[in-house]
């Protein structure tokens, strides 16, 4: 509990860690709690799972976040570090002691000249590309939640989003990150310049480093996949060397990240958009591949599960009821002319591989309208029956391209099998995957059908030789499958590298390298689990509903 003199008691970081002294830890100045409300208010995040945590710390700067750390190596307690909890995979939930980055969200001045920004792990990713439009320029990665995710979040995770069929994920846009490492000691690492001399860093040259060089190119990535936020980055920092590379991505598994220096990308001067209906999934993904050769910023799929949930509700547009997929494709240009120029072209070459229909839109209204069929199926299945979750465990696979069809359609036939309802959509371009199923948890058997349909997802993955994390990371959900759809040498350098940053696994332990063999734990969802404090779940649920993830928790339970 929390005590007036700032000190704490009760507290464990979880199975398989020790007790933590109940004392606040020596030299933090931030808030440092674990009384029931705070715990639970940080035990669900925008995915499936609930975990309550030991106790919640939230830093006051970095020199705090360093504090923390030093006090969890010597008390061997886990760090969990969070942002806004918006992430799907469970690397922001935990047993440890939850990190909650999302105050540090300073905000430099906008470099215009070298096209920087330094920012905070809790700036959000909305109010930074805010302040970067007011110069002219833009944080090109934009992930559904990029309203109220964190950057750090994003770099954890090596977020992406529809546009990065242009522009490439979060990793590209990272030229620097501010470190805490495992013992405290903090560095900056930066693209192209010399490593800092610390403990952790001296440990990966000594060992991980000439592993992951010598190791053949089929272990470091999966072969012929666009986008991969599953692992570690091996294939990147074989490539170029950059420690940066291994980092971003990791998910707080290697060091904290206090700092984060982003590259900006210039406004384009006009888009235009388009919308085909293709009969067949296999017109689609050649369409996609068109659309991507034709240089496509954005190049979304709305399969046919997608498309007759959003049949149902109010008509944004009119698809054909014999279509089997539609992609969503946005151009951008230096001028209004020239997209529409390129929208033409476009618009043939779709046709050319089969579009029964292409609608076109040349300004901003209209494209606007098209564009809202991404999201006309969200209102929808939030107004279902209340035993009906959308609940996001598939959700994230990415896979070569030519493997997309098949994909889509065992996704089909395994949900069907099971009785289970879904919808499939997702970035075309990237050939990557998103699918919600609706699990109705009044089912005696539902926990069952999930981890079945689980199973039988990544099965399918690994036959057609994707990933099951293209944008969203591992996580606990998905890090105990990692030895299914990776190489087992890959999965032994994850280990390597792990061990050698943190060796004592106080960096969220079962992320990214797998305690055990259980991926699917407490869902949120389930009605026999224990209830939350009243005024937690009320906040949770306010959240969820609202889509304000990037609230303080702490504020919304009466605390600081």
């Amino acid at each position: 509990m929390l005590h007036d003199d700032g000190t704490v008691s009760g507290l464990s970081t979880g199975a398989g860690s020790a007790n933590v002294a109940s004392v606040k830890p020596d030299g933090f100045r931030g808030v440092f709690r674990d009384d029931e409300s705070a715990r639970a208010v940080y035990a669900e995040g925008a995915g499936i799972a609930r975990a309550i945590p030991a106790a919640v710390a939230v830093p006051a700067d970095a020199d705090d976040v360093a504090a923390l750390v030093r006090w969890a190596a010597s008390s061997e307690a886990a760090l969990i570090a969070r942002g806004s909890g918006s992430g799907m995979a469970g690397g922001a939930v935990g047993p440890g002691v939850i990190v909650d980055l999302s105050r540090l969200d300073s905000i430099g001045p906008i470099d215009t000249e070298r096209r920087r920004v330094m920012v905070g792990p809790g700036a959000v990713r909305g109010t930074v590309n805010e302040k970067a439009r007011a110069k002219k320029l833009r944080f090109p990665v934009d992930p559904s939640s990029g309203a109220f995710c964190t950057i750090g979040g994003m770099a954890a995770t090596n977020a992406a989003g529809a546009h990065t069929l242009r522009y490439g994920a979060t990793r590209a846009w990272v030229t620097a990150l501010d470190c805490i490492f495992d013992d405290g000691s903090r560095a900056l690492i930066q693209r192209g310049a010399p490593l800092p001399d610390v403990p952790a860093v001296e440990r990966f040259l000594a060992s991980a480093h000439s592993a992951i060089l010598a190791s053949p190119a089929r272990v470091r990535s999966h072969t012929g996949v666009r986008k991969d936020s599953s692992g570690y980055a091996l294939a990147d920092y074989a490539r170029s060397g950059e420690l940066l590379e291994l980092l971003i991505g990791s998910e707080g598994t290697l060091a904290l990240f206090v700092g984060v220096e982003l590259s900006l990308a210039a406004l384009p001067g006009a888009t235009s958009s388009l919308v085909a209906e293709f009969p067949t999934l296999e017109q689609a993904v050649d369409g996609a591949t068109r659309a991507r050769i034709g240089g496509a910023s954005a190049c979304e799929l709305l399969d046919r599960t997608f498309i007759d949930v959003a049949r149902s509700g109010p008509v944004v547009v009119a698809i054909d009821e014999a279509s089997e997929a539609v992609l969503l494709v946005e151009i951008e240009a230096g001028d209004e002319r020239a997209a529409a120029a390129t929208a033409k072209a476009m618009e043939q070459a779709l046709s050319a591989t089969g579009a029964t229909r292409v609608t076109v839109a040349l300004n901003a209204e209209a494209e606007a309208r098209l564009w809202a069929l991404r999201h006309a199926a969200s209102p929808i299945l939030n107004r279902l029956s209340p035993s009906l979750k959308s609940m996001q465990f598939i959700e994230d696979a990415a896979l070569p391209p030519e493997r997309l069809p098949q994909y889509v359609r065992g996704v089909r036939e395994i949900l069907a099998r099971h009785d289970v309802k879904g919808v499939i959509f997702g970035h075309a371009g990237d050939s990557h995957v998103h699918v919600n199923p609706l699990i109705d948890v009044h089912r005696p058997d539902w926990r069952n059908t999930v981890r079945v349909i689980l199973d039988e997802v990544t099965s399918l993955v690994a036959q057609l030789g994707g990933t099951i994390a293209g944008e969203h990371g591992d996580g606990r959900l998905r890090t105990p499958l990692l030895e299914r759809v990776w190489d087992e040498r890959s999965v032994t350098l994850f280990s390597q590298v792990k061990h050698a940053f943190d060796p004592q696994n106080i960096f969220n332990p079962g992320v990214k390298v797998p305690l055990g063999a259980t991926s699917i734990g407490d869902v949120k969802y389930d009605p026999a689990l224990p209830q939350l404090p009243l005024d937690a779940r009320d906040a949770l649920d306010r959240i969820e509903r609202d889509r304000a993830w990037s609230s303080f928790r702490l504020s919304m339970i009466g605390g600081r």
